[in-house]
């Protein structure tokens, strides 16, 4: 399991769920958990992504330093990049920019509404 500190782990989860189309692996609302999963196992099957409260000041100032200056918290493959773009602009997901290739690959980076800036990549 890997985590990102988010504002508000339940809406995190509605939009990692409900937007970008993870599956919920563990959800405890009262205990304010949530943890989801790549749908179709490409990101390593049942690997979780903790939606980690930001309430520690250190995990906040790391997540606001990020976001502040622009950088993602995290990389998520796709395997097109460019029609991510079109599915996600269609549900009101806002993107830095168009997406952009170069001899890495093609990217483009989104805010995920929850203190994070998340790049999309494909080789």
């Amino acid at each position: 399991m890997c985590s990102i500190h988010v504002k508000d782990p339940a809406a995190a989860h509605e939009f990692y769920t409900g937007t970008l189309g993870f599956e919920t692996l563990m959800a405890m609302p009262e205990h304010n958990l949530f943890i989801v999963k790549d749908p179709d196992g490409t990101g390593g099957g049942d690997v979780g992504l903790l939606l980690e409260p930001s309430d520690n000041p250190i995990g906040a100032a790391y997540m606001n330093g990020l976001h502040d200056a622009g950088i993602p918290a995290i990389v998520l493959g796709a395997s097109d990049v460019r029609a991510e773009h079109r599915r996600l602009s269609a549900k009101g997901v806002v993107f830095q920019g168009e997406p952009s290739g170069g001899p890495g690959g093609t990217t483009a980076v989104f805010d995920d509404g929850c203190g994070n800036f998340v790049q999309l990549h494909q080789d």
